[in-house]
């Protein structure tokens, strides 16, 4: 039996990416009422794929009294977005644009002395601590002389020192974090004892809010919960993504037909095989080949041979599938849909590497 091609028609719309801002208020809303101080919005990267601004404004509408990001960058266009509350950036470098962060009542962390050097009059600083991470912040070595310098940069009106801040390295690990807490405590005294008064402590991220309120302090930071990701696996929170492909070309073919690059995929039976124009420059990991599946036709659906840079095609059997049918990539899972989590499983990573890694061709809009 030959190949039979359904011919293509003209599709309204190609890949899209549907935000639900409702699920992000949700999400915010449960964090409120757990937090035994105030909550930080975390809408780094592009508020996790899902819209710096649209993150922000929904996360503070829900009740969230920070906001947090890694850049200056995304620390003013937060503020260009339209948000009033406190805004703190925490990995910038030595020779960043601190008069900005003045103009813009940003807030800046203070990794080190030579970034405490560098800062300017009348910027509101963090001192960050590497609590375990071995990663961003001072080395405890350093710390007291960090303190120390932060003092001297106060009485001399170049600084005012608002917070300490650390990070959790096995926050997901249950019982993990009281080594972190501890040296972020120990810490805060530190900078007391130098005659610093900082009125804002702050270490835990999602995975610790939700399961050691010990680690709460004064602020929780909260990045990926804001769109549904739990990293602890504890909770079940509301995704806020729903990504969709258009099918733009259907063919029959026979049993021992293979398929895409390698022919890694070879048909066992006749059986109609979808196309869909989305692929790795969209975000779809390539080494989901051979795992992933989609949501198509009332049901989930293999994803046929190596996942494409522009395309995937979809083994459908014997259902009828017509040329513009919407499949869905993944959505929250409420109707059987795999989810972010599904293809992150399915590529050997994490859900935040699926939400924050969709291509800029993907047409985005917000509800």
């Amino acid at each position: 039996m030959g190949a039979r091609v359904t011919s293509l028609r003209q599709v309204s719309a190609g890949p899209s990416l549907s935000v639900d801002l409702a699920a992000v208020a949700a999400n915010t809303r449960r964090f409120v009422s757990l937090a035994r101080g105030g909550v930080m919005a975390v809408v780094k990267a592009d508020g996790f794929g899902h819209g710096l601004g649209d993150v922000a404004r929904t996360a503070v509408a829900a009740g969230a009294t920070w906001i947090g990001v890694t850049s200056l960058a995304e620390a003013v266009q937060v503020r260009e977005s339209g948000v009033d509350v406190p805004v703190l950036s925490w990995l910038n470098p030595v020779d960043a644009d601190v008069r900005t962060a003045v103009r813009y009542g940003i807030d800046l962390s203070v990794p080190s002395l030579p970034h405490l050097a560098a800062m300017e009059a009348g910027v509101r600083v963090h001192l960050q601590l590497d609590t375990g991470m071995a990663r961003d912040g001072a080395a405890p070595e350093t710390w007291l002389s960090l303190m120390s310098a932060a003092r001297r940069a106060e009485l001399a009106g170049r600084v005012s020192v608002v917070g300490v801040m650390g990070h959790l390295p096995c926050a997901d690990t249950l019982g993990a974090n009281e080594p972190g807490k501890r040296a972020l405590l120990r810490g805060v005294a530190m900078a007391r004892q130098a005659g610093l008064r900082p009125s804002v402590r702050h270490l835990a991220a999602t995975s610790a809010a939700l399961t050691d309120p010990g680690t709460h302090l004064d602020v929780v930071r909260i990045g990926a919960g804001l769109v549904g990701i739990d990293p602890s696996g504890t909770t079940r929170l509301r995704s806020a993504l729903r990504f969709t492909a258009p099918v733009v070309q259907v063919r029959r073919v026979a049993a021992g037909t293979g398929v895409g690059y390698g022919h890694a995929y070879v048909t066992d039976r006749a059986t109609t095989l979808a196309l869909l124009p989305v692929g790795y420059a969209d975000g779809l990991p390539r080494n989901a080949s051979g795992n992933a599946e989609v949501w198509l036709a009332g049901r989930r659906r293999p994803v046929a041979g190596v996942i494409s840079m522009d395309q995937v095609v979809v083994d459908v059997g014997d259902d009828v599938v017509e040329p513009g049918d919407e499949a869905v990539v993944f959505g929250p899972g409420d109707d059987g849909e795999p989810t972010a989590g599904d293809w992150a499983r399915w590529a050997g990573t994490i859900p935040h590497e699926i939400v924050t890694g969709i291509g800029a061709r993907v047409r985005r809009s917000v509800r």
